[in-house]
């Protein structure tokens, strides 16, 4: 995982929840930033694909933010905000592996027949006699 570290800028803002006075005099709530296309750290195709895997999370300035206000620390509410953002950032760098193709095996075959034939003579079974045409 990369150290984004010296890319993130934080802004802070006074946090809601539990924290009587504190909450209302402190500015707890923790925001981390990162300029996803001005980044040193990544290729441009590795940008591409956190741009696209992260495009809700993107502002319209292509910033990638994340807040914390898990606890009543400016600053511990600053390292969460930078893992978590490190941490999405890894997960969209993740290439999924391709699937490959299959064919159902044999027993399979005969199984989704054989229920369909269950299932067909149990409709059948439910008509009223005479109702053939």
């Amino acid at each position: 995982m990369q150290d984004l570290s010296s890319e993130i800028s934080f802004k802070t803002a006074r946090s809601g929840g539990s924290g009587g006075q504190n909450v209302n005099k402190v500015e707890t709530m923790a925001e981390a930033l990162w300029h996803v296309a001005a980044s040193r750290f990544f290729t441009d195709e590795e940008k591409e694909q956190i741009l696209q895997k992260l495009e809700n999370k993107i502002n319209k300035d292509g910033y990638l933010a994340v807040k914390s206000s898990a606890t009543r620390s400016q600053l511990e509410n600053k390292q969460i905000a930078q893992i978590k953002l490190q941490e999405l950032v890894a997960k969209a760098l993740i290439k999924p592996k391709k699937r490959k193709a299959t064919k159902p095996s044999k027993e399979a075959k005969e199984k989704r027949l054989e229920n369909k034939k269950k299932e067909s003579t149990k409709k059948q079974l439910r008509k009223k006699p005479g109702m053939d045409l």
